[in-house]
């Protein structure tokens, strides 16, 4: 195990690129002391620390044509694109079954990245037990206006992208002198503003942290990435993401793309492997 950090961004259905990094990780026995995830970027982190090669892929694509796992219906009838139920317990617990046992054996710390609706600010939750804590994995993947607020021990949250797309500083900040980054944006992208601010304000109107995030949002998330570079630049990061953008969307219900764009993630890095191994052993 390396003393090192592996930070996991979000993307929604980009996320299988993720996916097959980790794979790739998984198949060379590559393992972090700290992984911070976060939205897509955690659900992924759990199927890569119990070591169950293939799972997030699989749970990606196998329920797309179940009504009751991402649906307009599930949004209408429960408050969730995903549904709560399938999504976090009855796929993890019975039709592909998490290795929780696995889980606790990791050595590790894991964070789930998550946004505090009334503070406005992210908080890192660390994972301990995959079954107590799943809530908090949960939080940092409803995103706004689809998905509920999760209430998690007291406080209210969503997904950590709005506050801390890519946690590199907080890796920095816990002693992680090494990070690997895995972004799912390509080379060159630039976030614009929010569409849907006027949505945001008006199903917020409790909690204006949301629209102050999502108002600057694009600005934050541009910022991290020049200091990314510079980090970069410095030693402190090596960073995998796509060469071009693909055609995958967010809620992408396509399988043979999200196939190609999980390869493309485990091709990148079986590419790159030696360069990390000598990044983190240097």
């Amino acid at each position: 195990m390396y003393q090192a950090g592996l930070v996991l961004e979000g993307g929604g259905m980009k996320g299988s690129y993720t996916a097959g990094v980790l794979d790739c990780f998984l198949d060379k026995g590559l393992e972090f002391s700290s992984v911070y995830g976060v939205s897509a970027g955690a659900c992924h982190m759990c199927s890569y620390l119990s070591k169950q090669r293939g799972r997030a892929l699989a749970v990606c694509v196998d329920y797309l044509d179940t009504r009751k796992y991402c649906s307009a219906e599930s949004l209408l009838t429960t408050g969730d694109l995903f549904n709560v139920n399938m999504a976090y317990h009855l796929i993890p617990e019975y039709l592909n079954p998490y290795d929780y046992e696995a889980f606790r054996a990791y050595e590790g710390k894991a964070y789930a990245v998550v946004t505090n609706i009334v503070t406005g600010k992210p908080e890192y939750l660390r994972i301990r037990d995959m079954k107590e804590d799943i809530d908090a994995i949960r939080a940092s993947a409803s995103l706004p206006l689809v998905s509920r607020n999760v209430k998690y021990k007291g406080n209210l949250y969503l997904d950590g992208g709005l506050s801390d797309s890519v946690p590199i500083c907080r890796s920095i900040l816990d002693g992680n002198k090494k990070n690997v980054v895995i972004l799912t944006k390509e080379e060159g992208y630039v976030r614009k503003p929010s569409a849907h601010l006027g949505l945001i304000k008006l199903r917020y109107l409790r909690y204006p942290k949301v629209y102050e995030l999502m108002a600057r949002r694009h600005t934050d998330y541009n910022n991290t990435m020049a200091y990314l570079e510079r980090q970069q630049e410095n030693g402190q990061a090596f960073v995998l993401r796509p060469k071009k953008a693909s055609d995958v969307g967010r809620i992408e219900k396509n399988t043979e793309k999200l196939k190609a764009l999980y390869e493309e993630g485990y091709r990148d890095t079986e590419e790159n492997f030696e360069l990390i191994q000598n990044y983190l052993e240097s």
